[in-house]
């Protein structure tokens, strides 16, 4: 079976096995609770920035999902795409991780493909993507034996129906399934041209109550048309048509509500005057 590579192991995640455990088992002990008053839990937005930055939401987002599920398969959506960009998926072979590969759910991915037009990457021919394979060591540690289906989805209304026809088809299959998004908030400062509120202790009170709440708060409520619109507007969500993609086949997997877990910024961690937002939401019933 093909295999595609780890193009980001070793730089922006630990690149071997036993540092990649070592991490993640850290994340897990300075882990936030999970939700309270939620039961099944089936799927999430999570950041995908370097590990340094927001590993510790990522993780904590997935591992709130093991304690109520055992997927065969987690539907997961990604990508820095325009409204006009192609959808993507991958049908076939494995994504590699430090901690072993993750096989794509093929039975499923085919099905996907053949009710809409897709970019087909191979584990050969592909462009790098950190959006979804940030997530993946903690998909293979939480998950070992679940397969994968990732989808590249732009920031259009038509995303929104493919994601609702792959849960759909999912359950017409019998698989036991969560959908995950993958997205950060605001890309503030010089560095990403935008400064709306200059630099300072206004331009991070803006983007933390302000422009990255909006955010956070529709994808909390459940919004997948609200969230790609404000993003589209208001630059506070880099991967929104993922972001709508998950909250679309989570509402169809049967959840009725989000829940956040965790919010911070690059600033937390290392302070500049440009920076990103990040959060780390579940979703169930």
């Amino acid at each position: 079976m093909e295999t595609r590579r780890a193009d980001f192991a070793g730089a922006w995640y630990p690149g071997n096995k036993s540092e990649c455990r070592r991490a993640i088992e850290e994340f897990v002990t300075s882990g936030k609770p999970c939700p309270a008053g939620m039961e099944d839990v089936v799927g999430g937005i999570l950041p995908h920035a370097g590990w340094l930055y927001s590993g510790r939401i990522a993780c904590n987002v997935i591992r709130c999902l093991n304690r109520q599920v055992k997927p065969d398969t987690c539907i997961i959506f990604g990508r820095h795409l325009h409204p006009g960009s192609s959808n993507y998926i991958m049908k076939e072979g494995q994504w590699d991780t430090p901690l072993g590969a993750l096989k794509i759910d093929s039975g499923l991915a085919d099905k996907v493909a053949e009710e809409f037009s897709f970019t087909v990457e191979t584990a050969t021919r592909y462009e790098q993507d950190n959006t979804i394979e940030l997530q993946l060591p903690f998909i293979k540690y939480f998950f070992p034996q679940t397969m994968i289906v990732p989808i590249g989805a732009p920031p259009s209304v038509n995303s929104l129906s493919i994601a609702r026809k792959t849960a759909e088809l999912a359950k017409e299959m019998g698989r036991t399934t969560i959908v995950l998004g993958s997205t950060d908030l605001t890309h503030y400062g010089y560095n990403y041209g935008f400064t709306p509120k200059g630099t300072g202790k206004d331009a991070i009170e803006w983007v933390k109550n302000e422009n990255d709440k909006r955010a956070v708060d529709l994808m909390v409520n459940m919004d997948e048309q609200g969230i790609i619109k404000d993003a589209l507007e208001n630059h506070n969500a880099c991967c929104s048509g993922a972001a709508g993609a998950a909250i679309a086949a989570a509402k169809e997997l049967g959840a009725n509500k989000g829940g956040k877990i965790i919010y911070s910024t690059s600033y937390d961690i290392r302070p500049d005057s440009s920076f990103v937002g990040y959060v780390g939401i579940v979703f169930g019933m």
